[in-house]
């Protein structure tokens, strides 16, 4: 991912981000981050890059011609999404970041003085974005703020897949307590749960804490998580073919966007994934309508919604039936040599897995949710999770076949899971009799209805 940030003080930003883990990331081409000075842009000849404003007023104001060329000097002709740090725009939230976190290239304009010449604003921001209700003399510290927070979403930026999702505001939760040696401190004594080592006692321990703590210090927060616990309940009454939006909502990847009666739709942003729940028809054709706009694939349970869509928007890509995991017991993994890929394995994957969009694969590696069945230090055949939360993406060479080495790298898989205490599932396309059998040897259940996977048409230019 490419951040550059325009702005009168470069040396501030780069070395404001240089010492931390932004800083490493940066040093491993993970990410990469440019300060452009907005001077080198001025035309006039001692660098001035402000005047007075029209109309009067106290204080100076920042010109359209330097801001303007500094951004065409980094977007080119192109059209790059371009962040304004300014009091005025949109409260900067955890939510936000992961949408940033998605772009392949963002820019981040800072401001002086006064502000901005509101022509410039108008010609390349796309999204004005506050750190705060407060103002401060520039907007390099907002800039490296939302740097920070977004880059760290990116995967492999902070080599612990767990890190980003197990703290303050991930599923509308606040972080639990956390504590280090020594066991007593000023005669304070760490929970004895924590030293059980009984990880399901303790993660239940961390979930009422994080409960807690919202409840007490973020009730807005707390409303809001209740309100998706009371969503979830309603479609656990139908477990099998509703775990799809069920673990999407509790593993903090959905967004209830609408629930209502009996029609539910659940957005995942970082994926673009749409999964629509209808009463009725007419209930299917307005949840199509509420749908965001930049809603990628939809994922329906029914057919009379599938139906529905219309033709010249939505292709069909797959027909599936849908499995879930309900025990509570880890599967035993009889291949031992299996163990989380890296990127030293992406051209393995690629070569093996068809996908439209490499980066995608590339992304799953990076975020740790991709294992490899390894023969020594020769990679030959792996398995893992979608960035949905189904389980999938399972190769195995031909010449390592029928020696249970699929079977092993599933249950690995529902292990991972299993541990951070979630339900495993998965999609498995209709006619794939082999895929059916392995999902019933290894327990799962198959849910009544099939499900749909469809994609949005590109728009055909007049």
């Amino acid at each position: 991912m490419k951040f550059h940030v325009l702005t009168l003080f470069p040396e501030m930003v780069l070395q404001g981000l240089a010492p931390s883990i932004i800083g490493r990331a940066v040093e491993k081409n993970m990410i990469s981050l440019d300060a452009v000075n907005i001077r080198d842009y001025s035309k006039d000849k001692h660098g001035k890059v402000d005047d007075y404003p029209y109309g009067g007023g106290a204080g100076m104001l920042m010109q359209a011609q330097p801001v303007y060329d500094a951004y065409r000097a980094v977007a080119g002709d192109r059209r790059v999404r371009t962040i304004y740090l300014t009091p005025q725009g949109k409260p900067f939230t955890q939510k936000m970041a992961k949408e940033f976190a998605g772009e392949e290239e963002l820019i981040f304009l800072c401001g002086h003085y006064e502000g901005i010449d509101e022509r410039v604003l108008e010609e390349i921001v796309t999204d004005y974005v506050s750190v705060g209700d407060y103002v401060l003399t520039g907007g390099e510290l907002p800039a490296m703020v939302m740097v920070d927070a977004i880059a760290r979403l990116v995967p492999g930026v902070l080599g612990n897949e767990t890190s980003a999702e197990e703290e303050s505001f991930y599923n509308d939760l606040l972080e639990y307590p956390q504590y280090s040696r020594p066991e007593v401190w000023k005669g304070k004594a760490v929970p004895k749960v924590l030293l059980s080592g009984n990880h399901s006692k303790v993660n239940e321990w961390r979930l009422e804490q994080s409960k807690l703590r919202t409840r007490k210090m973020r009730p807005d927060l707390y409303a809001r998580y209740e309100e998706k616990q009371k969503l979830i309940k309603r479609l656990a009454k139908d477990k099998r073919n509703n775990i799809h939006m069920i673990e999407s909502l509790r593993r903090g990847f959905g967004e209830m966007i609408y629930a209502e009666g009996g029609n539910v739709l659940v957005y995942d942003n970082a994926e673009k994934v749409c999964m629509i729940l209808a009463k009725n028809s007419p209930g299917g054709k307005k949840l199509i309508e509420q749908a965001p706009e930049d809603t990628d694939l939809l994922l329906v349970s029914q057919e009379f919604v599938k139906d529905d869509l219309p033709e010249h928007e939505w292709s069909l890509l797959m027909t599936c039936h849908q499995y879930l995991y309900t025990q509570r017991e880890t599967l035993p993994v009889r291949y031992k040599e299996i163990r989380r890929l890296t990127m030293e394995q992406f051209d393995y994957v690629c070569s093996h897995y068809e996908h439209d969009d490499s980066s995608y694969l590339e992304e799953r590696i990076r975020s740790g949710f991709l294992y490899g069945a390894f023969d020594g230090e020769k990679i030959v055949g792996f398995a893992g999770m979608h960035g949905e939360g189904s389980m999938g993406l399972l190769y195995v060479d031909e010449a390592y076949r029928r020696r249970g080495i699929a079977e092993s790298l599933e249950a690995y898989v529902v292990n991972r899971m299993l541990e951070r205490g979630w339900t495993p599932y998965g999609h498995v396309i209709e006619g794939n009799e082999i895929s059916e059998h392995l999902q019933e040897k290894l327990g799962f259940y198959k849910a009544g209805r099939k499900v749909w996977w469809l994609k949005k048409q590109e728009k055909q230019e007049n």
